[in-house]
C-alpha cells in the first residue's frame, strides 16, 4: 500500500471503514460472550437467518431494511395465521414468478428460481423468525444490520465521484447524530419507543409513496456542497443519524435531502451508504453498553445479511421492484398501526416517582 494510495481521500475513507468494521466485530463478540454467560441464547434460529437474508437482499437493491425487519420482528402469528400466510405468499410467489418470466423471457429460468427461493426464505422468516420485544427493536436493528451495511458501503462507494470534504462532513454529522440518538433511545420506556417507531414507520411509508408516485426531487449536477448548503446538509444528516437509531432508515430521506440541495443523484449513494456504515457501529456501541438489543436476533440479521448483500450487489444487481415496494408499503403501514395501537394499550414501564416515606404502589405496608 503506497503513500499515494492512502492519501487519496476515498481510499483513506475505506481504510477507516475497515478499522470501524474490526472494532464493531470485537464489540459484538464481547457482547455475545457476556450475554451467553448471563444465560441469553446466542445462536440464531433458521428463521432469524432468513430474516437477515431477505431484508438485506432487498436493502441492497434499494428497498430498505429497517421497516421490513420491524414488521417481521412483530409478526406474532398463530398456527392458523401461519398457514394462511404460507398459502398467500406461496400463491403470490407463483404469480410474481410467472409475470416476471413473461416480461423478461431472456432471464426466465433465473427469475423463476430466484423468486421461488426468495419466497421460501420470506415464509421461513415470517413463520419461524425471532420475535423481539418492541423496546429492543431499535437496538437490534442497528446492531444486526451494521456489518451488511458496511459490506454495501465497500461495494458501492468506490466508483461514485463526490467531493471528499462534503462526503466526510456529512458522514461525521450522521455519526454524531447516531451517538446522541442511541443514548436517548436506549433509555426510553417501551411505550415511548412504540410511539416513536410508529411515527418513524409512517414517515418511511410517506417517503415510499413519494418514490412510487415519482414525486421525489430530481436533483441537480453538483458534486460538492459549500456555504449555506453545506451547513444545511450537515444539520440534516445530524438529524437523520439520530432518527436512524429509532428505526427510520437513512437512505430515502438522505437521498431526498441530497436532491433538494441540488446535488447529482449518484452522489447520494456514497453519502448515504457511508453515513450508515459509520454511524451504525457508533449507535451499536451505545446499544450494546445499555444492553438494549436482542443478541440472537441481531446475530441472525448479521450472519444472514452478509451473503445476501454479496448476492444482490454482485450477481443480481437489479430487479423490477415496483410490486415489491407496494407490498412493503402495505406491510409498513400495518406494522406502524400495530405499534401505535400497542403503545396506546401499553402502560409506561418507567416507575412513577414516589414521595419520600411513601410505599410504592403494589407493595405491602407493614
Amino acid at each position: 500500500m503506497s503513500p499515494a494510495w492512502i492519501l487519496d481521500p476515498r481510499n483513506a475513507l475505506l481504510v477507516a471503514l475497515a478499522i470501524v468494521a474490526v472494532i464493531y466485530i470485537v464489540l459484538v463478540v464481547r457482547a455475545a460472550i457476556r450475554e451467553n454467560k448471563a444465560g441469553q441464547a446466542a445462536a440464531p434460529t433458521p428463521g432469524g437467518l432468513a430474516t437477515g437474508f431477505i431484508t438485506n437482499f432487498f436493502d441492497t437493491l434499494g428497498i430498505g431494511s429497517f421497516a421490513t425487519t420491524t414488521a417481521i420482528f412483530r409478526a406474532k402469528l398463530s398456527p392458523s395465521q401461519q398457514r394462511m400466510w404460507m398459502m398467500g405468499l406461496g400463491a403470490g410467489t407463483v404469480i410474481l414468478a410467472i409475470t416476471l418470466a413473461v416480461l423478461f423471457p431472456a432471464r426466465r429460468l433465473q427469475i423463476l428460481g430466484g423468486v421461488v427461493v426468495l419466497g421460501a426464505i420470506l415464509v421461513l422468516a415470517l413463520v419461524s423468525g425471532t420475535r423481539v420485544d418492541d423496546r429492543r427493536i431499535p437496538g437490534t436493528l442497528n446492531v444486526g444490520h451494521t456489518l451488511p451495511t458496511i459490506a454495501q458501503a465497500f461495494i458501492f462507494t468506490t466508483l461514485v465521484p463526490v467531493d471528499p470534504k462534503t462526503l466526510v462532513l456529512l458522514i461525521i454529522a450522521a455519526v454524531l447524530g447516531a451517538w446522541v440518538g442511541a443514548g436517548i433511545v436506549s433509555r426510553w420506556s417501551k411505550r415511548r419507543i412504540q410511539y416513536g417507531m410508529s411515527i418513524a414507520l409512517f414517515a418511511a411509508a410517506t417517503l415510499l409513496v413519494m418514490t412510487l408516485l415519482n414525486r421525489n426531487p430530481s436533483g441537480g449536477t453538483l458534486l460538492e456542497l459549500t456555504g449555506t448548503k453545506l451547513v444545511i446538509g450537515f444539520a440534516g444528516n445530524l438529524v437523520l443519524g439520530a432518527l436512524m437509531t429509532l428505526g427510520i432508515g437513512l437512505y430515502a430521506p438522505c437521498m431526498i435531502m441530497i436532491y433538494m440541495l441540488g446535488m447529482n443523484p449518484t452522489a447520494a449513494f456514497p453519502i448515504m451508504m457511508g453515513s450508515c456504515a459509520f454511524l451504525m457501529p457508533v449507535a451499536t456501541a451505545r446499544f450494546i453498553r445499555e444492553r438494549g438489543f436482542d443478541l440472537r436476533a441481531a446475530l441472525g440479521l448479521m450472519l444472514g445479511g452478509i451473503p445476501a448483500v454479496l448476492i444482490a450487489a454482485l450477481i443480481v444487481k437489479s430487479l423490477p421492484l415496483t410490486a415489491v415496494r407496494w407490498l412493503v408499503l402495505v406491510v409498513v403501514l400495518y406494522t406502524a398501526a400495530g405499534l401505535f395501537r400497542a403503545a396506546r394499550r401499553q402502560e409506561d414501564t418507567a416507575p412513577a416517582s414516589v414521595p419520600p416515606g411513601q410505599p410504592a404502589a403494589g407493595t405491602a405496608v407493614p
